[in-house]
């Protein structure tokens, strides 16, 4: 029987904290990404939001600083079995050399340190998406993304689950709460 994405997921090898589906979700659907396209995503990690964004595009660069992450990294893809991801040891910080990408993401500390790096590599209306455990990170990508992009919303997404069981409907005692914030942003030409 094959082994579904989600339940490969599930048995992912793990090293850094992981992005978690409610938020790859909103991700996902907060872009213009589509089956010809090519996204980055910096700050790797283990893999996830990378193996979610090369199920629906057609190029996924993948960066990491720390070489330990991203061997974690490249062994999850390979599990997957996913061939449209490039990794690349580099710090988006310093440098991005692809052109005419339709999204980026940064799981990174100081998003905005690669803000006019991720503009030159962005296509005209493309999409940065930065994902932030904290509202001052949050606060900083807002100031500092008015020199070069649209800020489109920012949200933090809760996930609350339902138990039905014939006539016993109710919310679970459980609810995924705060994992981060995600800041959605465009490039705007006209801000050259």
């Amino acid at each position: 029987m094959e082994t579904k994405f989600l339940d490969k997921l599930k048995r992912i090898k793990r090293g850094p904290a992981i992005m978690i589906q409610k938020d790859v979700g909103v991700i996902l659907s907060n872009s213009s990404i589509d089956k010809d396209s090519k996204v980055l995503d910096a700050g790797a990690g283990c893999g996830v939001l990378t193996a979610n964004l090369a199920r629906f595009v057609k190029k996924v660069y993948s960066y990491d600083n720390r070489k330990e992450f991203l061997s974690i990294a490249k062994e999850n893809i390979e599990k997957f079995g996913l061939k449209n991801v490039t990794f690349k040891n580099k710090d988006v910080y310093e440098e991005i050399k692809e052109k005419n990408l339709d999204l980026i993401t940064l799981d990174v500390k100081e998003p905005w340190l690669a803000f006019e790096n991720a503009f030159n590599a962005l296509k005209e209306n493309g999409d940065l998406i930065c994902y932030s455990p904290q509202i001052t990170q949050v606060m900083r990508i807002v100031e500092e993304s008015e020199k070069k992009f649209k800020v489109v919303k920012v949200l933090e997404n809760i996930e609350r689950e339902w138990m039905i069981e014939g006539v016993k409907v109710r919310p679970k005692n459980m609810i995924i709460g705060h994992t981060g914030f995600l800041t959605i942003l465009r490039k705007n030409a006209s801000k050259n």
